[in-house]
């Protein structure tokens, strides 16, 4: 295969290799389908950790080290409203990275039979 750029003389723009660290760093983090699953519902709008807890079907204790993790990667700002705590996501480019995982992942791919995967 020929690698367009080359071919046409252009040098293609590279992210530094620190900068690609830090996206690896980053990338990690998110490697979890319930990290993925609490991002996918903070994209959709505010809410506690109880209730993102319940909609992973895992204990609270656990969905709040999830969203430890995600908010020191600053992904998540943290609300309070009285007494409650509500996590939005802090991070615009979610939305790009889990539309692209919708799209690659979220939709049931038909067999060759005709079945759905």
């Amino acid at each position: 295969m020929v690698n367009v750029n080359r071919k046409q003389g252009r040098t293609p723009r590279l992210t530094s290799l620190d900068g690609l660290g830090q996206a690896a760093e980053c990338l990690k983090t998110l490697a979890h389908p319930h990290r993925l699953r609490i991002i996918q519902m903070l994209l959709g709008g505010r809410y506690t950790v109880g209730e993102l807890a319940e909609a992973c079907s895992i204990p609270s204790h656990m969905a709040s080290e999830h969203l430890r993790l995600m908010q020191r990667c600053g992904f998540l700002n943290v609300e309070k409203d009285g007494r409650c705590v509500y996590y939005t996501v802090a991070e615009p480019h979610l939305a790009n990275i889990m539309a692209c995982i919708e799209e690659r992942f979220g939709a049931k791919k038909p067999l060759r039979n005709g079945a759905s995967a």
